[in-house]
Formats: C-alpha cells, structure tokens, sequence
C-alpha cells in the first residue's frame, strides 16, 4: 500500500542510572508509529502502533539484539531495531521517516557511524535498517529531547514505563510531558 504521505516512527529509550551501566542496569525502548503527523510537535496525526519492552542483555533470552548492558544508548538503538522489526513484518511500500532525540543511535542504526562498544547490537540494528531501506524509503531524522514535542514525549513515556518495569497509560489519559 503505496501512500504519498510518510509514515513517521517516534524511537526513545530510558535509562535510570546511566552511569557504571551493567548488564544488570535496567533500561527500556518505546516506539510509536504515526499517521498523517506535520512534524510541529503540537502532535498531528494518528497512532497507528506502538509498543515498549526491557532491553535484553543476556544471550540465552528471547528478543537478545546483543545489548551488552543497559544504558541509554543500548535502549535507544533497541527502540530503532523493534522499529525495524514492525516494518518488516507490518508489510507496505511507504516511505519512513524515523525520528529521535539520539544523534548517536540515527547514526549508528544508519550505519553513518561505526559503534565502539555494543557492536552486536550495532551490527544487529544496521542489518535491521539495510533490510528496511531495500524495501521502502527510510529516513532518519533528528529532534531535540524534552522539548514538547508530543510523539517524541510519547515515545519517552514508552521507553521510561517499560525501564520501571511498567504498563505505558493508555494513550487517551497520558499527557505530553508525563513519564
């Protein structure tokens, strides 16, 4: 289903303590897909999807990606890598425009960069994003962090509850700006 507009994908990840990070250290993702957005942040559009987990350290667990520890930047690119899951099995032809508050991991999950440490995990979300790209324009793009903007709220809501071990609110009693 080819449309002329983007669908844009909102990627956050959370760490409480993102200092002497382990294994240990809990950390989530959250994405958000949405519909019809204009990007002024004032939160246009519709959402289509969302969902929110725990980033997995442990090899022998479902859902490893090769996240080392926990931390912000190993949540963040496994928020781009179940981005990239959805896409691939949510079928479609639309273009995609996936934005984040973290330069690093856009440029990481983009293969712009090289990562330095977590390179399973690296490696696991550029292969992600290069099977994406080949079936459907994918895009990165940046937005700054805690500024408003509704569905990069959103997302950090996700991400934040899912590190707490929580249930996201449901959509219809969350507020932009409440974690």
């Amino acid at each position: 289903m080819a449309a002329s507009h983007p669908l844009y994908i909102y990627v956050d990840g959370s760490c409480e303590e993102n200092k002497n990070v382990t294994a240990d250290t809990p950390a989530g993702w959250g994405f958000c897909v949405i519909s019809g957005d204009n990007g002024v942040g004032r939160g246009g559009g519709d959402v289509v999807f969302e969902r929110s987990g725990a980033v997995v350290t442990d090899e022998a667990s479902e859902g490893y990606l090769g996240a080392e520890v926990g931390s912000n930047n190993t949540a963040e690119l496994s928020a781009i890598a179940q981005a990239m899951r959805w896409l691939l099995t949510e079928g479609g032809s639309q273009a995609v425009v996936i934005r984040g508050d973290s330069q690093y991991a856009l440029n990481i999950g983009s293969a712009v960069w090289r990562a330095k440490a977590n390179r399973d995990l690296a490696l696991s979300v550029q292969a992600l994003w290069a099977e994406v790209s080949s079936l459907r324009s994918l895009t990165p793009e940046h937005i700054r962090a805690h500024r408003g903007h509704r569905w990069n709220e959103r997302a950090d809501h996700l991400a934040f509850r899912a590190m707490q071990g929580e249930n996201a609110l449901p959509l219809q009693f969350w507020k932009p700006g409440r974690r």
